[in-house]
């Protein structure tokens, strides 16, 4: 179940890509199967673990195209061991709600981005988990849990001006280029675990929801796949942003006029 256009992106085989926050590893495998040269990050490394085995069978299976590599690394968002401007894209989907320093966090994915490069972050819609955080305290203060509910302006704002130097003047500030929704028939299903419990998995409702949701997933009948183009736009959880780092570098200039 990808969140993130690749196309939108513009991922390219031979792209060296970063999927920063990677859990199961859902956009690693696409990126992958696509010819990228992939990362797999993440602080989790039971998660990591089960990454890396699936990346070797794909492999084994012949589901990538030659050249394609992939391989994953365990560390802190805020202190990515990554060297300046390494990567051609990143994907940093449904993680930010997680970091308490989301800041720094955007300012580590900037750094590492190459100029000219692209960006996809994506983070749970303002309507749909407003709804969620009213129905339940449970769902939100969970351990490692969302800590905060994003609209685009602020999230815009945060990545677009990550690259500015302390005192205001402008360094790499990246480009805004436009936002998708997606998942909108998932956003109902957390309002009824919300409402029900969000650990009620045998709430007949949420059992119900929940098979809809895996036949959507693993079939993906014409009607289902219509109705998630029809209410995407309108209760689509998950809102995923576009960006790009500027081909020629502000800080460059900044530093040369000094």
């Amino acid at each position: 179940m990808l969140t993130v256009d690749f196309e939108r992106l513009g991922l390219r085989a031979g792209d060296r890509v970063l999927d920063m926050g990677c859990g199961g590893g859902r956009h690693a495998f696409e990126m992958y199967r696509r010819g990228g040269d992939v990362v797999a990050f993440d602080m989790d490394a039971d998660e990591l673990a089960g990454v890396l085995e699936l990346f070797s069978a794909m492999k084994e299976a012949g589901e990538v195209p030659l050249g394609a590599e992939a391989d994953i690394k365990q560390g802190d968002a805020l202190q990515l061991p990554f060297a300046d401007g390494e990567f051609d894209r990143i994907v940093a989907a449904e993680v930010l709600e997680h970091i308490h320093a989301d800041v720094d966090a955007i300012k580590e994915l900037v750094r590492v981005l190459r100029p000219g490069g692209t960006m996809a972050i994506s983070v749970p819609r303002w309507l749909p988990e407003v709804v969620n955080w009213k129905l339940s305290d449970d769902y939100h203060n969970a351990e490692g849990g969302h800590i905060r509910i994003y609209t685009d302006h602020e999230l815009v704002d945060k990545v677009t001006k990550a690259g500015r130097f302390n005192d205001g003047t402008p360094g790499d500030a990246m480009i805004y280029e436009g936002k998708d929704y997606a998942h909108g028939l998932h956003a109902p299903y957390w309002w009824i675990k919300c409402a029900v419990g969000v650990n009620n998995d045998e709430h007949p409702l949420a059992k119900a929801y929940h098979r809809l949701l895996v036949w959507e997933i693993m079939k993906q009948p014409k009607t289902l796949k219509l109705a998630g183009k029809v209410l995407d736009p309108l209760i689509g959880k998950s809102m995923v942003l576009y960006f790009r780092k500027p081909e020629q570098s502000l800080a460059g200039d900044v530093a040369s006029d000094v």
